[in-house]
């Protein structure tokens, strides 16, 4: 049984997740889920252009090996948001977002009325192909779906607070390497201007009591984000995971390589 992101948060445990996309197929899902440990993935449609069936595959295996999963997708338009949903995964972090009220131009894509807007089809996974009723659907939906919102631009982080305090909002999400750039820091994920931001984020999760999580530099970076009440870590992606694996094989036969 999928254990969903939400009722981890709920209880203040960790959501330990990975991040999947360019090499986003069913037998890469089942590695991390064999692996043990993960409680889900993020599926980065930002980067990787990934198309409504690769979509539909990836929650299709997130299902089938009980890990819970969101889309991180560009706020580019309503019309995606939903398909993403329909498609099976269970919410939506939205990444570049620039102020507290385009966060709230994207909840208001995720939700149904009467707290948003979104489109509606009872056709989809999500509404049970038609099984579910229209009211059902639509009060399922808005107290299940998943909404994260990601702090790597500096519009986002001078309106964390606001951010933060929507009631829509389960989870803000800090991208370290572009809040470098915004930073004016590029690359210098551990720089103290990070460190000033993440412990805004912190006051104001725990301000309206909400979790926040991030991509950690390394251990050290991670420990140290946990410490501040972070609550969802990404160990890493499915590239990482590859290069690591290829750098540990040619170690360990060192001699065959010169």
């Amino acid at each position: 049984m999928v254990r969903r992101f939400k009722e981890i948060l709920a209880k203040n445990d960790l959501c330990r997740v990975f991040q999947c996309g360019r090499l986003g197929t069913p037998p890469v899902i089942d590695l991390y889920a064999l692996a043990g440990g993960f409680d889900g993935f993020w599926f980065d449609q930002e980067h990787c252009g990934l198309t409504y069936k690769e979509v539909e595959v990836a929650a299709l295996a997130a299902r089938a090996t009980g890990l819970d999963c969101i889309v991180r997708m560009p706020p580019t338009g309503y019309s995606l948001a939903t398909q993403n949903l329909e498609a099976g995964f269970g919410g939506l972090m939205a990444a570049r977002i620039e102020s507290a009220a385009h966060a709230e131009e994207f909840v208001q894509w995720v939700k149904f009325a009467p707290r948003g807007s979104r489109g509606m089809n009872t056709s989809g996974w999500d509404a049970n192909f038609t099984h579910l009723s229209q009211i059902e659907f639509a009060e399922k939906a808005n107290r299940e779906h998943f909404v994260a919102i990601q702090i790597e631009t500096l519009g986002a982080l001078n309106d964390i607070d606001a951010i933060t305090g929507n009631d829509a909002v389960d989870l803000v999400f800090v991208g370290p390497a572009d809040l470098s750039q915004a930073l004016g820091i590029q690359g210098q994920r551990n720089h103290q201007k990070i460190w000033d931001a993440l412990e805004a984020v912190s006051a104001a999760s725990k301000k309206y009591g909400k979790h926040w999580g991030i991509v950690p530099v390394d251990p050290a970076f991670a420990q140290r984000c946990y410490d501040l009440g972070c609550r969802m870590i990404t160990f890493g992606n499915d590239i990482v995971a590859l290069k690591t694996g290829i750098a540990t094989i040619k170690q360990n036969y060192g001699s065959f390589f010169g």
